[in-house]
């Protein structure tokens, strides 16, 4: 009877063990059923989870236009262009509305202004909109796309193929319309490690992109003769038919989606690219729900010191011509690190100007600058090294008396040149 119940002891025991082991081998081999995708921390580019990710022979179709989109809020900023310039509508660009491709009704010579333009790419992906953006900033296509390669090409990207600024086939479109050099199997691929370069790239450099990607219903040219609802394509939009918390954009494709999710100050940029079915719609989602289900589960921020609060053992910042030798200084905000575990590993550079800063400085002025590195096995998107925090004084410096600063210019400059 002890033999049988120890027998039963054992091989209860064996049965938990075996359940324990695939639960652990279930979370850590978590994968979506995409070909390739990535999911990064918008503030830091930290990478969290990577499948394939590198491969930049995917096809990316309309994620094309995320591109062409931040080209024209870059125009903007620079001064170049305006939301409310308007852009008329080349013979090219009507030419593909009498097509099967996704368009907004447009006549030919009418003009259009770069918000309605903009709106109509983002949230319906339209093709002939967005070939009269690249038009306008760049005078042809072919030359809009080599101002988007070179801008690519700024932020270390050199994989990359583009033809064209739509994401199109070449097979779609007048072969007098080609980016020179391309045959009629032309269309732009690139990597979903490159394709989250760029969607962090936009959210930190134009956060208001994320004004009209979470639009889920808008009117295209309302107060014009085309006057027409537009409907986005993205369905995990607060409004779709699958609805994800804090989601609000930012680009679909047939061949993959761009997705941004913010939920408890956590910012998450995922790429799913070829999912499991040809051109399934459906799949993008699913694969998209999957993989931020497991990221916003898996990771947490850690507090490392309170905003307001003195990093421990920083050096102070040397001070020019104050009457204070060094200033404190302090985190704006919370130095945290994302981790998947409690028991995290980090870097912290303090940022400082080894010449020392000019006084006088006022109270909560930024003269410095805090940088959070995880060591995580992963790391970071190309162009981007980890989380920065700007560093304030705790109180103002005052210039020290003429004569003093005088007197330590002039001690300068015998040490300098004598």
């Amino acid at each position: 009877m002890k033999n049988i119940f120890k027998i039963f002891v054992v091989v209860f025991l064996i049965s938990m063990c075996f359940q324990l082991l695939t639960v652990v081998h279930a979370d850590t081999s978590f994968s979506v059923d995409a070909k390739s995708a990535i999911a990064v921390e918008a503030n830091s580019g930290k990478i969290l989870y990577s499948q394939n990710s590198k491969d930049s022979s995917q096809k990316i179709s309309s994620l094309t236009k995320l591109i062409t989109a931040y080209m024209v809020y870059k125009n903007i900023a620079e001064g170049k262009l305006k939301m409310t310039d308007q852009v008329p509508i080349s013979t090219y660009a009507y030419a593909l509305t009498q097509g099967p491709v996704a368009n907004v009704p447009l006549a030919e010579g009418e003009s259009f202004s770069v918000q309605d333009l903009l709106n109509a790419t983002l949230i319906y992906s339209s093709n002939s909109t967005c070939i009269a953006l690249a038009e306008k900033i760049g005078g042809t296509e072919p030359k809009f796309v080599d101002q988007m390669k070179q801008q690519l090409k700024q932020w270390g990207i050199t994989d990359e193929n583009l033809v064209n600024s739509t994401g199109l086939a070449n097979s779609d479109l007048p072969e007098t319309n080609w980016y020179p050099g391309t045959t009629q199997d032309s269309e732009n691929t690139m990597s979903a490690d490159d394709l989250a370069i760029v969607a962090v790239h936009f959210i930190k450099d134009f956060p208001d992109v994320l004004k009209v990607t979470s639009q889920y219903e808008s009117i295209f040219d309302a107060n014009g003769s085309s006057n027409t609802a537009i409907y986005s394509t993205n369905s995990m939009l607060s409004e779709g038919s699958n609805p994800y918390l804090g989601l609000d954009g930012l680009k679909t494709s047939t061949t993959g989606f761009i997705a941004t999710a913010d939920q408890n100050n956590l910012r998450l940029v995922t790429v799913i690219l070829s999912p499991s079915e040809d051109n399934s719609t459906n799949a993008i989602f699913t694969d998209t729900k999957s993989l931020l289900n497991e990221m916003f589960n898996t990771w947490n921020y850690y507090e490392i010191t309170p905003a307001g609060i003195a990093i421990k053992n920083a050096e102070k910042v040397k001070i020019i011509d104050g009457k204070e030798e060094y200033a404190d200084v302090v985190p704006t905000n919370e130095v945290s690190i994302l981790s998947d575990t409690a028991d995290n590993k980090y870097t912290l550079k303090i940022n400082i100007d080894k010449n020392g800063i000019q006084a006088p400085l006022k109270k909560g002025q930024a003269i410095a600058s805090i940088t959070i590195q995880s060591n995580n096995k992963l790391g970071y998107l190309n162009g981007f090294s980890g989380h920065n925090i700007a560093l304030v004084t705790t109180s103002a410096v005052y210039q020290a008396n003429p004569i003093a600063v005088g007197w330590n210019h002039f001690i300068k400059f015998i040490n300098e040149n004598f």
